[in-house]
C-alpha cells in the first residue's frame, strides 16, 4: 500500500471538509482516522485512494485537509470519540492521541438548529451557505467539499410547494458556497427535482448517493456471478440488525424505505429484474455501533435443481464508512480543481445508488481506475 503523504505529485493546498452531521459517528471516526493516519499512528486500511493506483492523481494529502461542518446536536467530537473507543470502534487511547484535531474541528462546527424544518427555504440555504463560506474564508482553504453524512431521512412528498427536505437544504447551500458536494446517504439530496438546474448550472462537480459499505458490497459481487453463470435467482431475502444512531434512525419506516432502495437497485440492474423478497432493518440498541447483515439467495441451476446461498455479513459501518468519505473528499476536490463539472463519473464503486454508470462491483473497480488516470492526466 502506497503512502501518498510524502508524494511530490500529492497536493499541498489545504482543502476544507464540511460534514453534515459532524459530531456522528461516520464524521467523527474519519476526522480522528484522518489524524491518526497523517500521524503515523495507523496504518490508511480501508482508503482506496492511498494505494499506488492513485499515487499520481494529484489527491490532497490527508494532512492538508480541514475539518468542519453542521450539527444539530450538542456534545464535541472529543466527547463522541471517547464513546465510540468504548465501544470498541475506535482503538483505546486514540481520543487522547488526536484530541488537538478533534477540538479543532469541533471549534469549526457550526449548529443547524437555528435554519430547521420550518424555516423558510430561502433563509436556511442562505444561512447554511454562509456558514461554508465563513469557515473557508477563516481557514484560507483552496475549496471546501461538502459531505452529507447525517441519518437518514425519509423520501420528500410529492409536493412542489412543500420546503425542501434537510438534505436539500445542505445540497444546495453547497452549491450556493461554490463548493463539491458528496451525498453519502440515502437522502433526497442534489436528487430533489427542484435542485436539478442548480446543480446542473452550478459547474461544480457532485457525487452520490448512499455509501456502499457492507451488505450492497456483497451484493455487487455476488449479484454478476449469478447473472454470469446463468443462474436464475428466484428470490433475494435480507435482514439487519444494527444499533446506534442509524438503528434508531431507519426504525423510523419512511428512512428505512429510503435506504432499501439502493440495496434494492443492484439486484435490479445486475439481474434484469428484482427478484421476490425483501430487506428488514430492526433496531436492536444492545448492538451499538455495530450491525449483522444476513441474505438469503434462492436460485435455480441446471434442469431446474433448486440451491440456496445463505451469506453473514458482521461489522461496523463507521470504521467501513469513514475511509470511503476521505476518499471521496480527496476525488471531488481533486475533480473541483481540475474544473470537472456534473456527476463524477467513476464513483459508483462507493455507491449504493450512484448517479450513473455499471451497478456490479468489478466494472465499478475498471471505471474508479480510469478516473484515478484521468485526475493525474492533467499534472
Amino acid at each position: 500500500m502506497t503512502d501518498t503523504r510524502h508524494n511530490p505529485t500529492t497536493s499541498r493546498e489545504r482543502t476544507g471538509v464540511w460534514l453534515v452531521g459532524a459530531r456522528g459517528s461516520v464524521a467523527t471516526t474519519a476526522v480522528a482516522g484522518c489524524a491518526a493516519v497523517t500521524a503515523g499512528l495507523h496504518p490508511p486500511v480501508g482508503m482506496v485512494t492511498e494505494t499506488g493506483f492513485f499515487s499520481g492523481s494529484g489527491l490532497p494529502a490527508l494532512d492538508t485537509l480541514v475539518f468542519g461542518g453542521h450539527e444539530t446536536a450538542c456534545g464535541s467530537l472529543g466527547k463522541r470519540a471517547e464513546q465510540l473507543a468504548d465501544a470498541g470502534v475506535l482503538p483505546h487511547g486514540l481520543p487522547a492521541a488526536v484530541r488537538g484535531e478533534l477540538e479543532r474541528a469541533d471549534a469549526a462546527v457550526r449548529t443547524a438548529s437555528p435554519y430547521g424544518a420550518h424555516a423558510d427555504d430561502e433563509a436556511a440555504i442562505e444561512q447554511l451557505a454562509s456558514d461554508i463560506r465563513e469557515f473557508s474564508e477563516a481557514h484560507e482553504v483552496a475549496r471546501t467539499v461538502v459531505v452529507n453524512v447525517a441519518s437518514t431521512e425519509a423520501a420528500p412528498e410529492d409536493d412542489p410547494a412543500a420546503p425542501l427536505p434537510p438534505s436539500s437544504r445542505y445540497a444546495a447551500a453547497a452549491l450556493r458556497a461554490g463548493c463539491p458536494y458528496v451525498n453519502f446517504t440515502p437522502s433526497t439530496g442534489l436528487h430533489h427535482p427542484r435542485l436539478a438546474a442548480p446543480a446542473r448550472e452550478s459547474g461544480l462537480p457532485y457525487a452520490g448517493r448512499d455509501g456502499k459499505t457492507g451488505q450492497t458490497l456483497l451484493r455487487s459481487v455476488l449479484a454478476p456471478m449469478f447473472a454470469q453463470r446463468a443462474l436464475a435467482v428466484r428470490a433475494w431475502s435480507g435482514t439487519n440488525l444494527l444499533g446506534g444512531g442509524d438503528g434508531a434512525a431507519l426504525a423510523e419506516p419512511g428512512a428505512a424505505a429510503a435506504k432499501n432502495a439502493g440495496k434494492e437497485r443492484v439486484l435490479s440492474d445486475t439481474l434484469g429484474q428484482l427478484p421476490d423478497g425483501e430487506v428488514h432493518i430492526d433496531n436492536t440498541p444492545a448492538m451499538g455501533e455495530w450491525k449483522t447483515a444476513w441474505d438469503h439467495i434462492a436460485f435455480d441451476g441446471f434442469l431446474g435443481a433448486r440451491m440456496y446461498l445463505q451469506t453473514t455479513w458482521q461489522g461496523c459501518d463507521s470504521s467501513l464508512a469513514a475511509p470511503l468519505v476521505l476518499d471521496l473528499v480527496r476525488i471531488a476536490a481533486r475533480a473541483h480543481e481540475l474544473g470537472l463539472t456534473g456527476p463524477i463519473e467513476g464513483l459508483g464503486f462507493y455507491f449504493k445508488d450512484p448517479d450513473a454508470g455499471p451497478a456490479d462491483l468489478p466494472d465499478q473497480w475498471r471505471a474508479l481506475l480510469h478516473l484515478a488516470d484521468r485526475l493525474g492526466e492533467r499534472r
